[in-house]
């Protein structure tokens, strides 16, 4: 599933950048985090996420790697997870830019491919859930930023 969105945050890029970089404050913001710990700082973090899609509930523990960063411009990640029967991988990109009176905007997508009990049991849900808990986790980070 493919997943994507743009969101303006009025703070300079390099305060943004610090603030999507730090694996202690998107954890804050992003639904169903429990836990993140890093193994090699700014390359791998290991993590446990709960993600609720109707009725059925999946507790996922898995590695995130840091393909590529280009301070303050781009940061590429990938992610693979396991929960009971199941399995999900995903691929998120985001870049930042100058947006007006400086602001900074986020582009951002993300590749998502969720196998196994839990794809079988919501697959009509995983999209319209999945951009939900994107625009929860943005709306958050936004709001963090823009108060400090």
């Amino acid at each position: 599933m493919q997943l994507k969105g743009d969101v303006t945050i009025k703070a300079p890029r390099k305060k943004v950048w610090d603030f999507l970089t730090d694996p202690n404050q998107i954890g804050q913001c992003a639904p169903g985090v429990e836990k993140i710990e890093t193994i090699e700082h700014m390359k791998k973090y290991r993590g446990i996420v709960s993600v609720g899609l109707g009725s059925v509930k999946a507790r996922f523990s898995g590695d995130v790697d840091v393909l590529e960063l280009d301070e303050p411009n781009s940061a590429k990640l990938k992610a693979h997870g396991t929960a009971t029967g199941s399995a999900a991988d995903a691929v998120c990109v985001m870049t930042l830019s100058d947006g007006t009176e400086g602001a900074t905007v986020v582009h951002w997508t993300a590749d998502i491919n969720v196998s196994g009990q839990l794809a079988s049991l919501v697959s009509r849900l995983m999209v319209p859930v999945s951009q939900k808990l994107a625009g929860v986790f943005y709306d958050e980070v936004k709001k963090r930023i823009e108060k400090e």
